[in-house]
């Protein structure tokens, strides 16, 4: 008698890359902790809705408060989705929930280099968008600078390997040189973001000097420190 029961649907499973953010804490934890809240008292939005790696490589286990980190950290709104250089044999993560996965990432500046180098003259890449970026709306470009031919909303964020350039308005959430590109910068015909940051370090919108405020600037990093500058100024 022929198998008359309806067909089961395929299951694809297939990978997916996405922009997480890296906690690295360090010791003393109460410190670290401390700073972390000054940070998020400038700019209380920043990990909302990312997804975060804990990082442990500078903890030894033996910390005191390292139990109750992933409680410090869940209070505050940040979201972990994976531990990294430490080990599940501590006996201070053993409480820690069993979702976390303990194992070791690789940071976009640390991918294996092709072995046939591109030649000196290779363009790098970059996405050019010509309309205006919404309110809600997310642009991700690891691969090189993003350049906006437009005015970009509140409530958006723009995330670039390299460098980030907005002929127009620049409000939202600004993050650039993710790839490990300290020397990346931010150009804005008008700066009014809320959030801005290069190769890991940021600031704010309340950090930007009041003259410099919903000018044309530019922002780069000088030792380590976010700088911003007139768009005429190059350094």
């Amino acid at each position: 008698m022929p198998d008359t029961s309806p067909s089961l649907p395929q299951i694809r499973i297939r990978g997916r890359s996405f922009l997480s953010l890296v906690l690295t804490p360090e010791t003393p934890l109460s410190d670290w902790i401390a700073s972390l809240d000054k940070q998020l008292e400038r700019s209380s939005f920043f990990f909302l809705g990312k997804p975060v790696i804990l990082n442990l490589e500078l903890l030894s286990g033996e910390e005191e408060g390292l139990e109750d980190l992933h409680i410090a950290l869940s209070k505050r709104n940040i979201q972990i989705i994976s531990v990294e250089g430490g080990s599940s044999t501590w006996k201070a993560v053993q409480s820690w929930p069993k979702t976390f996965i303990f194992g070791n990432g690789k940071n976009i500046d640390n991918l294996d280099m092709p072995n046939n180098p591109p030649a000196p003259n290779t363009p790098t890449p970059c996405l050019i968008v010509d309309e205006q970026i919404r309110s809600g709306q997310s642009i991700l470009f690891p691969e090189g600078d993003v350049i906006v031919t437009n005015s970009v909303a509140s409530g958006t964020e723009i995330v670039a390997g390299g460098s980030i350039h907005v002929y127009g308005a620049l409000r939202g959430r600004a993050i650039a040189g993710i790839s490990g590109q300290p020397k990346a910068r931010i150009f804005a015909y008008q700066l009014e973001a809320e959030l801005m940051a290069i190769d890991g370090y940021y600031m704010t919108a309340e950090e930007i000097e009041h003259g410099l405020s919903m000018k044309a600037a530019q922002v780069y990093l000088d030792n380590d420190v976010m700088t911003v500058a007139p768009l005429s100024k190059i350094k």
